[in-house]
């Protein structure tokens, strides 16, 4: 049994579009190849041929992987969180009070995580202790450097 995931509507949908990808572009794309080195001659000795076969096999565990993903796929409905805490889907503006440095994170589910564009995982270590804090707090974060301070300045939603 696979573990459920959560993701935002537009996760779900990139999800969907890469599975509409690899099924109706890489899939055809992969036979294609397959025919084409059989044409070869024979198969026996024909390293072409297997590596067509080989990278078809990929091919077909990544549709599963992703049509499991898809099948364990829960989407979250954001109009019903608390938008007074530290949530999924948060954007959270936090000082760090070592640095004096203000920035800005969204919480988002692990598989739609991207640091730069400061969406950050709520697997995080920054995240798991932000979670249900509310606005104006001082909350102590243990991170793999040690221990930093947060204080949030302000939670919004998008």
């Amino acid at each position: 049994m696979s573990k459920l995931k959560y993701y935002s509507k537009e996760g779900l949908q990139r999800l969907h579009n890469e599975l509409h990808q690899l099924v109706t572009v890489s899939r055809p794309a992969a036979s294609a190849a397959i025919a084409e080195a059989r044409d070869k001659g024979d198969l026996s000795e024909n390293a072409e041929y297997d590596a067509a076969k080989e990278a078809q096999g990929l091919l077909e565990l990544k549709i599963a992987n992703l049509q499991n993903e898809i099948a364990n796929a829960r989407l979250i409905d954001e109009s019903k969180l608390d938008a007074s805490k530290v949530l999924v889907f948060s954007t959270v503006k936090l000082k760090n009070h070592k640095t004096n440095t203000v920035m800005t994170y969204t919480l988002v589910p692990e598989s739609e995580s991207d640091f730069k564009a400061g969406k950050l995982s709520v697997e995080s270590p920054i995240s798991r202790g932000l979670l249900g804090c509310k606005q104006g707090e001082k909350v102590d974060v243990q991170v793999p450097a040690g221990i930093m301070t947060f204080e949030i300045l302000e939670i919004t939603r998008n």
